[in-house]
């Protein structure tokens, strides 16, 4: 099997993602698969912080952007206004929207009660396949690191957990978190740059899979529980550094 074909889909992305203009098919049909991939790119500038929050989203630019008319770039901002995304205006335009910062402790909660259950079922059935995935994947991360390649860091970052999630027979558990954590995301991109964040992120990861290989459950909830929630103390800087991001 290639190493694409058994990879997580957070790599999978990385390694197949292109670059190209979407060229519609006139068909409703063809609308509608711009307006995905519209707003599939749109997201994942908006979570990588590529695309700063506050700042405008014009439609006539985002069409020559994307070699599309108006209208599925018109449906990918309502799509992603109801992700809460984005944001319109009448009168003054869409922007980017804000990141909520009372919600993060929440969206941190959600994502810790789906991470631990995950984690102690893979800690509770752990064998030497289930470890060596865990391993490559933190190896690979570890790879991104050494070559300052952030935005792949980041993609096995989300690897790493996908992967637990997978293991553990719940895939769908992963969809889940990560429907949930879209505006952590964001806050998770700006703390990357900081010196010594990526470093104690593979410690934190080596941590939980040290448990793991011990088949030790409660050790590594708590350290899958440590590691999800290390971004809370972060906010308060986040803030202070960038009060026009949030809100």
């Amino acid at each position: 099997m290639s190493e694409i074909a058994s990879a997580p889909a957070a790599v999978v992305d990385a390694t197949r993602r292109e670059r190209r203009p979407m060229r519609g098919t006139g068909t409703s049909s063809g609308r509608s698969t711009a307006a995905s991939l519209v707003q599939d790119e749109m997201r994942r500038a908006i979570l990588a912080m590529q695309i700063v929050p506050g700042a405008a989203l014009v439609e006539k630019e985002l069409t020559a952007r994307f070699g599309i008319s108006r209208t599925p770039v018109r449906e990918a901002l309502i799509k992603l206004k109801e992700e809460g995304l984005v944001e319109v205006f009448p009168q003054a335009g869409t922007f980017v929207a804000r990141i909520p910062i009372e919600a993060i402790p929440e969206a941190v909660f959600i994502r810790q009660a789906l991470e631990c259950a995950t984690v102690d079922l893979v800690a509770g059935i752990a064998t030497p396949e289930i470890v060596a995935r865990l391993d490559a994947v933190i190896a690979r991360q570890h790879e991104a690191f050494d070559e300052g390649d952030q935005e792949r860091f980041h993609l096995f970052d989300e690897a790493f957990h996908e992967t637990i999630a997978i293991c553990a027979g719940y895939p769908g558990i992963w969809k889940l978190a990560h429907a949930a954590k879209s505006q952590i995301d964001r806050c998770r991109r700006m703390t990357l740059p900081v010196p010594g964040r990526m470093e104690m992120v593979i410690r934190e990861h080596l941590s939980i899979v040290d448990a793991v290989r011990r088949k030790d459950g409660p050790a590594a909830q708590a350290a899958m529980r440590k590691h999800l929630g290390t971004l809370l103390p972060d906010l308060v800087h986040l803030r202070a550094t960038h009060p026009d991001y949030f809100v």
